[in-house]
């Protein structure tokens, strides 16, 4: 639960975030120039109403007996045509706001998207996968709902407003000096309530964002929160978000709720000022009923888009909460830009060299401690060491998702931090622990990253990997669609397309990270005999913890603590009887 101190604390730049919106919207200010003509179109026609009522009240109260009907047939007819051309006009503003709420979702989430590709691995290891989705899908659709509808109601409260206070001034110029004392009290009301509803609607949206990110992770992990009976806890612990969540949206609202009709209460007080003032003018014979009939029309006219405009800031200041979540995203810093002049990586034969590499995920954290490495083209270079030693971290190096904070790495000679990010990670292929593969046919998933891949090509990748066999069995072959994130094929299966990917793809440089940790023992050495005929003249990285699947590197150095300890074949070091030899036997023991 937010502190109170926390609950209290005033958006960071609301200015700044309004008028980045007002950009968007900008984009289609003609079609809004034309909305904008409309609603004065439908408010004129709208503020008719009330004098052709009160028209028709004088026709009925000449005197006894002495109604004129055909007047008030007259009057009522044309204020009936009134209000239905009114009404048809504002369904067309609404329809053409929808359209451009929709443009405008469609813009940011785009933008947002965009965004995402050219943030660095580090964002999306510091936020959760939910939050992230919160704000592309729930924060954006609270902005486009309010485009949608709260813009038009403010332009029509607007137009209502000004158009009603001059046609009560033009019935009675005495009695519209009644609206000088409801006017004030309600904008100072709402300003107050300003301060103190949208730092709630901030806290509310980013505690949607941490429930949707909790729920998304224990998705994820079902499997392991039943093996392990966790259900309980966890539901414990989603109580506790839900609960902060559920208070965070009450909190917000509890206020919200109160400033239509607390505005209201000021509007009727306003109404009750009228009515005595306008019996006394009547009784002096300075108005008839038609005009206090139609200046209190006029006054409901007037009063009714306050009171809008009072829940409308509700659902404004909720908006900009939204969006000022979604531009924190798109404020966040970007990947480092290529350097100026930074050249292509071609010609890979892949030399690989790390010297004096030193860095760390946090600053005064540092992780790899002075790394030096050599491997040569087409050679086998193995990465071992207990958790945490630094493995995965050498290869976010080698790939650039992180820049070293002190050395260099080479590749053919020359620092990588001078080619482009794209060619130098175009000349590695990757297969992770964590298997990749997305909604598509099998055909699809194991050309990913290969433009123009024929499928002899692919049907050779996936003989190589062995899963060829797998999809030979099912009813439509490569055509077969995979479902999201794999979910009707085994981890193992989804392990050999990733592997037949990389495969197919053509880089000179291989990384395998625990690449065969899904897939059984016999397996396993089929795909390392195969990998050794096609990575042919590749440089390979390899991660394993399971020693015995690195015996044929031609190096193997072993991490610990961010420093490499040894180097060396598995037989030299097995002779060296030092930190490899204690995994190795440890191992097998």
């Amino acid at each position: 639960m937010a502190s109170r101190e926390t609950v209290r604390k005033k958006p960071k730049d609301t200015k700044g975030t309004l008028l980045r919106l007002l950009r968007y919207v900008g984009a289609y200010k003609w079609l809004l120039a034309f909305i904008v003509a409309l609603c004065f179109v439908s408010n004129f026609l709208a503020l008719l109403g009330p004098s052709m009522a009160g028209a028709a009240i004088n026709a009925a109260s000449a005197g006894a007996g002495k109604v004129d009907f055909g007047q008030v047939y007259y009057y009522a007819e044309r204020m009936l045509f009134c209000y239905v051309c009114s009404s048809v006009v504002t369904i067309c503003i609404n329809m053409m706001m929808m359209c451009i709420s929709k443009w405008i979702a469609r813009k940011m989430r785009g933008d947002v998207f965009r965004k995402l590709m050219r943030l660095p691995v580090g964002y999306f290891d510091r936020n959760q996968a939910g939050d992230i989705i919160s704000r592309v899908s729930y924060d954006i659709d609270v902005v486009s709902t309010c485009i949608a509808t709260d813009v038009v109601q403010i332009l029509t409260s607007l137009v209502t407003v000004v158009g009603s206070l001059a046609m009560m001034i033009y019935i009675a110029p005495t009695m519209s000096l009644m609206v000088l004392v409801t006017i004030p009290a309600a904008v100072i009301y709402t300003a107050k309530m300003r301060g103190i509803t949208q730092p709630r609607y901030s806290r509310r949206s980013k505690n949607y964002g941490i429930m949707n990110g909790f729920v998304e992770e224990m998705f994820s992990g079902q499997k392991t929160i039943m093996a392990y009976a966790y259900e309980d806890r966890v539901s414990e612990r989603f109580d506790t978000i839900n609960q902060n969540a559920a208070e965070a949206y009450y909190d917000a609202e509890y206020y919200g709720v109160t400033m239509g009709p607390s505005v209201n209460f000021i509007s009727n007080l306003g109404l009750c000022l009228i009515a005595m003032f306008g019996s006394f003018l009547y009784m002096l014979g300075n108005i008839t009923l038609g005009q206090i009939s139609s200046f209190v029309l006029y006054s409901r006219k007037f009063s009714g888009p306050i009171n809008e405009i009072a829940n409308i800031t509700n659902e404004l200041y909720s908006a900009l909460a939204a969006a000022e979540r979604v531009f924190g995203l798109l404020d966040e810093e970007e990947e480092l830009a290529d350097r100026s002049g930074a050249a292509e990586l071609a010609g890979v034969k892949g030399n690989v060299a790390l010297e004096h590499v030193y860095f760390g995920y946090d600053k005064g954290r540092t992780i790899i401690h002075d790394l030096n490495l050599e491997a040569g083209a087409g050679k086998m270079v193995a990465i071992v060491g207990p958790t945490g030693a630094g493995k995965t971290t050498i290869i976010n190096l080698l790939m650039r998702f992180y820049d070293v904070d002190g050395g260099r790495i080479l590749v053919e000679g020359g620092d990588i931090r001078d080619y482009t990010r794209r060619s130098l990670r175009g000349a590695y292929a990757m297969v992770l622990q964590d298997t990749w593969v997305f909604k598509g046919t099998i055909f699809d998933n194991i050309a990913y990253g290969r433009e123009g891949a024929t499928m002899e090509e692919v049907v050779a990748a996936a003989k190589a990997a062995y899963i060829h066999p797998f999809i030979m069995r099912l009813p439509l072959g490569y055509d077969t669609v995979i479902s999201e994130d794999g979910g009707n094929i085994s981890k193992g299966q989804k392990q050999l397309l990733t592997i037949a990917r990389a495969m197919l793809y053509d880089a000179r440089m291989l990384i395998l990270d625990e690449a065969t940790s899904n897939v059984d023992t016999s397996t396993e050495r089929k795909i390392q005999k195969a990998m050794r005929e096609l990575m042919k003249d590749k440089t390979c990285f390899v991660i394993a913890h399971r020693l015995s699947t690195i015996q044929n590197a031609d190096y193997i150095l072993v991490v610990d603590k961010g420093d490499i300890v040894e180097q060396g074949n598995h037989e030299s070091l097995m002779e060296r009887k030092g930190f490899y030899y204690k995994l190795y036997v440890a191992q097998f023991e």
